[in-house]
Order: structure tokens, then sequence, then C-alpha cells
């Protein structure tokens, strides 16, 4: 089996590169060109087209995406050219080669005034630039016609790339007091979880008899909830109990999100119900704190 990895040095697609090993002949692609001639530059159309056709590829997974919430605000053609535009090239590629693309959705979909986790049924309301590209991407991978698995998840970290673990710690070794979010709740969920179960699922996909009836829309992050306030209250318990990192922070303050204005509004409620996913697939998702206790683990080793 042919399966083309693209965006292979970020987050999710830097663990997929390990992940995916078992499963078939796996070419890794970025946006440069190989010592093959084969480039994985989604927004560029052209050299899609040739890596289709040279490859006729069984699975494509694009780990490619626009990624920088803010930005969007005012970059909005580019980050729709990634998250959208490009997410539509490549449906349209896999629907005439046949392929299977599995691509990678945001909780930003939702508008975040649920009380409850979000279900794959509920409607998409986006109240940001990123969140449309992203939901106009879902929309035009449902109107293709391809085979698709579209994996929602959300804040998302990793020891590879940046995140909010990171940040944190960085901040935590330069500052006494952090003001930290407290009412926006959703579930940390590591890149290595969902490269995992990406590989997990597309496995379970090619042995199942009606692989047809796995095609959609599928909410991916890990057990549990908490607010920002209290992850990262966890990442320094964590990282000065259990690892014996000295960190200069001493008070965390919770403050609610009008107090900390940015250019792209934030959901409140980011949490996404995953039974179905669970169910279809026949997995387990652990609790968000086991992973980033691992990561923290391997990032002050």
């Amino acid at each position: 089996m042919k399966i083309v990895l693209l965006g292979k040095n970020g987050q999710v697609g830097w663990e997929l590169q390990r992940a995916l090993q078992p499963l078939g002949h796996v070419i890794s692609l970025d946006r440069q060109m190989n010592d093959n001639g084969l480039c994985g530059d989604i927004t560029n159309f052209t050299a899609i087209e040739q890596l289709y056709a040279t490859i006729e590829p069984d699975v494509v997974i694009n780990a490619a995406a626009y990624t920088t919430v803010d930005k969007a605000e005012s970059d909005y053609k580019q980050a729709d050219l990634i998250n959208h535009l490009a997410v539509k090239h490549l449906a349209d590629m896999s629907k005439h080669f046949n392929s299977l693309l599995i691509n990678y959705s945001s909780d930003y979909v939702f508008d975040g005034t649920l009380d409850t986790p979000w279900s794959e049924t509920d409607d998409r309301m986006p109240i940001n630039n990123y969140g449309r590209t992203k939901y106009d991407g879902e929309m035009a991978l449902e109107k293709s016609g391809a085979r698709f698995i579209n994996f929602r998840t959300s804040w998302v970290y990793g020891t590879h790339g940046n995140n909010f673990i990171k940040t944190m710690l960085k901040l935590a070794q330069s500052k006494e007091e952090l003001n930290i979010i407290a009412d926006q709740i959703g579930a940390p969920t590591g890149a290595a979880l969902i490269a995992d179960i990406t590989a997990q699922a597309l496995r379970y996909y090619l042995l199942n008899k009606q692989p047809s009836s796995l095609h959609g829309h599928y909410n991916l992050a890990a057990k549990g909830e908490c607010s920002w306030f209290d992850y990262a209250e966890f990442i320094f318990a964590t990282a000065q109990k259990n690892i014996g990192t000295e960190l200069l922070i001493k008070q965390l303050n919770p403050i609610p999100t009008s107090q900390y204005p940015t250019p792209a509004k934030r959901p409140l409620n980011s949490r996404l119900n995953t039974e179905k996913l669970q169910t279809h697939f026949q997995l387990h998702l652990p609790h968000w704190q086991q992973g980033v206790a691992q990561v923290l683990g391997e990032l002050l080793l």
C-alpha cells in the first residue's frame, strides 16, 4: 500500500512519520521538492497533480495546515488557500485517483456556546477566520464525493513544534506571576496520540468489509477536560514535583477571556464528544494528563 504524508514537519506530521510505518510504503513530503522530484506543497496545485499521477497513492494524509489563529484575521487569503482551497484540490484529486483522503480539522468550526461537548452532528458556526477556513475545508470534503476521513481535534501539543506547554515552560523560567485564561474549556490532545489514532483507524478501515460506512467527520481529543488555567497548573506541578525542574513561577492568576483580548475570538467550549470515533473504530482514548506528563518528561530530560 502506498501512503502519501503531506506536512511531515508539523506537530502531527512529525509523529505520523513514525506511526504510519507498519502500514505500508510511506512517502513523507513537505513543501520542498525531494530527491525524487516530488513536492508536497499543497498550495502548488501543479506539483500535487504530478504527485498523484506519479505515485497513484492508495491513501493521502494531509497534515499540512495554517494554524496561526490570530494571524488568520489579517491573513485570511493565505489561511483560506491552505485550509480550504488546497483541501478542496486534494479532495478532487483523491476522487479522481480513488485515494482515501485523511484530513485534520479543528474544534474552532464550532462557536463554543454549547453547554455540552460538541458532537459531529452539531451545527458548525465558526467565530473567527481560522475556524471559517477549517469549516470551508470540511464542506469541500463533503461536496467532493471523495472517500475521506476528517479528524477534528483541539489544543494540540507535542515534543516537536511550538505549543502551549513549551510557551508555559519558557515563561515560568522568567516570570514569577502569570495570568491564565480560566473560562475556555477543552482537552489538550497530543500529536503522538493523534498520529497513533490515525494509524489505528486506517488499519481498521483497510480491514473493514464495509469501509464506506467509516467515511466522514470524527472528533478526536483526549479524555477529560480542563481550562487553560488548569492546564498550566498541571504543567508546572508536574514539572516541579515529578521531574524536579526549578521554575521561577510562584503565582498563577485565573482570568476571564475578556481580560485577554486577541485579534481572533476564541470559543469558550472546545470540548469534543468522541463517542463516534471510539465506537466506529473500536478505540480507547487516554486522559489528557497522561500525554502531557509524558511530553513534559521528554522535554525536560
